[in-house]
């Protein structure tokens, strides 16, 4: 069906099985390109397309907002990983 298609992911990226290295990855996509994304590293949004950075530059001045998607690296990241991690190792 034609029409258009807007999208937000969340993504935690690791590799270490202390979880020293996550990443908290929040990306918005329209038409299956990504516009704009957080990244927890970096502490901030960054722009990819047009209007994506004027949404970057708009997100910047949150600072509570930019706060909480920092600790969803804890409080969503860490702690579905360790259920995760746990429900694979208890199975192996």
């Amino acid at each position: 069906a034609d029409g258009y298609y807007e999208y937000a992911t969340q993504e935690c990226v690791y590799s270490t099985s202390d979880y020293s290295d996550m990443v908290f990855l929040l990306s918005y996509s329209f038409n299956k390109v990504v516009y704009e994304q957080y990244n927890s590293t970096v502490g901030k949004f960054v722009g990819f397309t047009e209007v994506g950075v004027k949404y970057a530059e708009n997100f910047k001045e949150d600072k509570a907002f930019l706060q909480q998607l920092k600790a969803r690296v804890d409080t969503f990241c860490r702690h579905n990983a360790q259920i995760s991690d746990s429900a694979v190792r208890d199975k192996a």
